[in-house]
């Protein structure tokens, strides 16, 4: 080797050495220490300006949205509405060792940790780095937040926000309040979220009926909630849930909250099979809409009904709904056929049932299916309740001490001038109905005019009562539509009404004259407020006396007239039946001491835009009066109802008149009838007679100022195209005496 190369080697050994040297220097242990401690501290201020910056939001979107829960009066659920399916309970509502369960499954440290697990979230951040995905480890208040406060994505960003959350509503929220959180937020499969939803989903019970080996199962389950649900399971996850709720078992035991003996007792809970949430078909889209349209009355917004969270327990017996159900499919479906008869086509029937002693809607008929047919045939009120309206006038009559044009004091023995077509007398407004079939009825007293319905009796006693003074009466009752002129034409049902408001009407007869307004809801329950609902039992509104007398009376109609097919030994019952102008509607409003209830059919156009059309050539018969169809689904569910009947007898308080003497000789009376359904051949068309029904279904006068007017179509609508009433071009000049004489039915 030269020497220059040795210079140089020795001048490369230099430099190795003195950067040797550098190197040692720089990484001592105190300055590796000092920048460890440096970072340690970049990173803490790191976190306390993000500690400090990020806020505890407000709840997401999902984790407040609840189902409102609708149920049967003893309980049992009738349907579950809304987007998802949760009723959040209070923890008080939770048994305490269930409470455990899912601690001891999750948590066993939940009653003592600051709310986060440090390792297991550095170990979810590295997994999350590097693509492995989503690992456990996170306590029950970061799940909490998780599910309650943020979105499910996994990100490192919120895997941060996730942990900073969790140290602050620990520091702000009790353990109880946090569990309680978890446990209503979690999804546990089935569509069910919370675990009110889950208990119900798995177990057919309350989450506050749940014992420790199914609350178990349900912590258990939260870890995988589809491959751990036993009816879908594979051997595998039967096998691993087994296991996982031996294990939160164990760790209760190994926590002192349940004994080793009970433990060793226990048997693996095997959930029921699922079974899909009730929906809105049938009756049940009814029942949901007459109870949300109850709770508006009370002051409750649609909007708050629609947020969900509402635990809505109905007054409806379950067994009574099934059986009107079944007396409509029996009596009326099973003889219509809706596809091949235009006409039957048309029928629509509803029905209200009403305890009268509690006002308590025990039963509700709204049609074929909420789903096929949605205006509910009970509430709707644009139909005329027809000569079920008579009972109204005979109360007003009665409870106002009313008297005749001549000074006799109104009672049912007092007599009257049955004859068809006569002009009443006392009126600035002209009025002249015609009886069914135009029959006349001669001196006739007020018991005998109820039985036959005949509309001059009960056209002259709203004149000598005074239309406003019935009006009156009839909204104290409890009618609804304020807005019915007070004229003659009343004492025919001119207004409009549905089943539910005579089953009030009615109902407060029932009930000795005190106020019933129908109350289909007994009780929603919402976690911020419990709804205060009125008493549907309210004031005396007419006297004892009043109502009792007109409840006799009604008796008659059952026992005697155009009511008889609700007449049987089985049950007291009184009632009245009605049939609108036209034929367009058909009532029968009864009840028992224990029972009112008013059945209607309704004729409606199946048309797109509907439209009211004649019931007549119902099941390919005549006229679908009062005292037919509805009369005899009203026997058919008022007999299931009572259980095969009732001994329960009306306690009547009432004075039975001494008869009138007849002031005039009376007009040839008509011949005696016997009930029947056919049609008969002297009616005028097209309205048919109705010899079950005497004399309602009279076409309404417009009672408008002289000189009156009549339509060419003795059997049209008053209130159709063309009536009087439309101002249409069929009209001609009424009679010289200007009054009107119209054709009527029953």
């Amino acid at each position: 080797m030269g020497r220059a190369e040795a210079r140089r080697a020795r001048q490369r050994a230099t430099r190795r050495v003195t950067n040797a040297g550098g190197i040692r220097r720089l990484f001592t242990p105190k300055k590796l220490l000092g920048t460890f401690f440096g970072l340690c501290l970049l990173a803490m201020g790191a976190f306390v300006v993000i500690y400090v910056l990020v806020p505890v939001p407000n709840a997401n979107a999902q984790a407040e949205m609840q189902s409102n829960v609708y149920k049967y009066s003893d309980g049992k659920i009738l349907a579950r509405t809304g987007e998802v399916n949760r009723e959040i309970v209070g923890l008080e509502q939770i048994p305490r060792d269930v409470q455990r369960t899912f601690v001891a499954a999750e948590n066993k440290t939940f009653y003592k940790d600051s709310g986060v697990d440090l390792k297991g979230t550095a170990r979810g951040l590295m997994n999350t780095l590097s693509g492995k995905g989503k690992q456990g480890g996170s306590t029950i208040t970061q799940q909490y937040v998780k599910n309650y406060y943020l979105e499910q994505d996994q990100t490192v960003t919120r895997k941060l926000k996730e942990l900073v959350i969790s140290l602050k509503v620990d520091q702000k929220k009790s353990k109880n309040e946090i569990l309680a959180g978890y446990i209503n937020t979690s999804y546990y499969g089935r569509n069910a979220y919370g675990i009110q939803a889950a208990a119900q989903a798995y177990y057919g019970i309350d989450a506050g009926e749940l014992n420790v080996a199914q609350g178990a199962y349900l912590a258990a389950l939260l870890q995988a909630p589809s491959q751990y649900d036993w009816a879908v399971a594979t051997d595998t996850g039967k096998r691993l849930v087994t296991e996982r709720w031996n294990y939160v078992l164990d760790n209760m035991v190994g926590e002192h909250w349940l004994d080793a003996s009970v433990r060793q007792g226990l048997k693996f809970p095997v959930p029921h099979e699922p079974k899909a949430a009730p929906g809105m078909e049938g009756q049940t889209g009814y029942l949901v809409e007459a109870a949300n349209d109850e709770l508006a009355r009370q002051g409750v917004d649609k909007a708050d009904i629609d947020a969900g969270g509402w635990t809505i327990t109905l007054n409806i017996d379950e067994k009574r709904q099934k059986a009107l159900v079944d007396s409509v499919d029996k009596q009326l479906e099973s003889k219509i056929d809706r596809e091949k008869n235009k006409t039957d086509a048309t029928v629509q029937a509803g029905a209200t049932s009403v305890d009268p002693k509690t006002g308590r809607v025990v039963a509700l008929y709204g049609g074929v299916g909420a789903t096929e047919h949605w205006i509910s045939n009970a509430t709707r009120t644009d139909y005329q309740p027809a000569s079920t309206f008579k009972p109204v006038v005979l109360t007003s009559a009665l409870e106002n001490g009313s008297e005749t044009q001549d000074g006799r004091k109104i009672d049912i023995g007092t007599t009257y001038d049955g004859t068809s077509k006569r002009p009443v007398e006392g009126s600035d407004t002209p009025f002249a109905p015609e009886n069914e079939d135009d029959q006349d009825y001669g001196t006739v007293d007020v018991r005998t005019a109820m039985e036959d319905s005949i509309n001059s009796v009960f056209a002259q006693m709203v004149v000598d009562v005074g239309p406003g003074t019935v009006k009156r009466t009839a909204l104290d009752l409890g009618m609804r539509d304020k807005n019915f002129p007070e004229r003659p034409a009343i004492t025919l049902g001119t207004m409009n009404a549905s089943t539910w408001d005579m089953a009030g009407v009615y109902a407060t007869l029932d009930h000795h004259g005190r106020k019933v307004t129908p109350a289909i809801v007994k009780s929603a329950e919402h976690k911020d407020r419990t709804v205060k609902l009125p008493d549907p039992v309210g004031k005396q509104v007419i006297s004892r006396e009043t109502a009792d007398t007109v409840t006799h009376v009604l008796q008659s109609v059952v026992d005697n007239g155009s009511g008889f097919e609700a007449d049987t030994p089985d049950y007291d019952a009184a009632g009245k039946t009605g049939t609108s102008e036209n034929n367009k509607s058909a009532w029968f409003a009864a009840y028992t001491p224990q029972l009112t209830t008013v059945v209607a059919l309704f004729g409606e156009s199946p048309e797109e835009g509907g439209g009211q059309v004649t019931l007549t050539g119902t099941a390919n018969s005549g006229r679908a009066n009062g005292g037919g169809f509805p009369a005899r689904i009203w026997a058919n569910y008022t007999l299931a109802a009572l259980n095969g009947g009732s001994d329960a007898k009306f306690d009547l308080e009432y004075t039975e008149p001494v008869p009138d003497r007849p002031t005039a000789p009376p007009v040839e009376t008509a011949p005696e009838r016997t009930p029947s359904e056919e049609p008969s051949e002297t009616a005028p068309p097209p309205q048919e007679p109705d010899p079950a029904d005497p004399s309602e279904s009279v076409p309404v006068p417009p009672e408008e100022t002289p000189p009156p007017t009549v339509p060419t179509d003795p059997g049209g609508d008053p209130g159709g195209p063309g009536g009087p009433e439309s101002g249409g071009p069929t009209e001609a000049p009424g009679p010289p005496d200007g009054l009107l004489r119209l054709p009527a039915g029953r």
